[in-house]
């Protein structure tokens, strides 16, 4: 697992919360993005990633 939970700057689609979530459970980035589709039906999804954008720091 890696060590840090930051944004990348590269391979992101929109802020980069799937992107660094899959970069830090070693898990692939479409599982992830296809999660926060799964829990955006049920409107907890989009609140969360929200969440997630403002707390994890971007990597400079």
């Amino acid at each position: 697992m890696a060590a840090t939970l930051v944004r990348p700057r590269r391979g992101k689609i929109f802020a980069g919360v799937c992107a660094a979530l899959a970069d830090r459970f070693e898990v692939p980035r479409s599982f992830v993005r296809l999660g926060f589709m799964f829990f955006g039906l049920f409107g907890v999804g989009e609140f969360v990633y929200v969440a997630l954008w403002i707390l994890i720091p971007r990597d400079d």
